[in-house]
């Protein structure tokens, strides 16, 4: 369901707070947050924000395509363990033609006089 229109895009106000000094001061630290309902503002564009994931926080560089999103999108919180493919076809080899090999007979020594 969409957020009306009329209430605005939720912002966490100490994040703002944080990324307001983040612009002034001009530093390039990261700034962590375990706001993941926040939507991501034009004003966070250029800005690294460490995004907890309920272990971690993850480094989430902010571009103009994510404006608008909300900041848990780009946290993934479960990690994908896929079931192994060891399904091994056991082939069974056909006797082939029973040729003798070149490497199967022993070498003779010749006597160099």
């Amino acid at each position: 369901m969409v957020r009306s229109i009329h209430k605005g895009p939720f912002v966490d106000s100490s994040l703002l707070k944080k990324v307001a000094t983040a612009r002034e001061t001009g530093k390039k630290t990261i700034i962590n947050t375990w706001s993941r309902r926040s939507t991501i503002m034009p004003e966070f564009v250029g800005i690294t924000f460490g995004v907890h994931n309920g272990r971690r926080f993850i480094p989430v560089l902010i571009s103009e395509n994510m404006v608008g999103h909300k900041l848990g999108e780009f946290s993934p919180t479960r990690t994908f363990f896929s079931h192994s493919s060891e399904k091994k076809v056991k082939t069974t080899e056909r006797p082939g033609p029973t040729a003798p090999a070149t490497g199967d007979k022993p070498k003779t020594e010749q006597k160099k006089d």
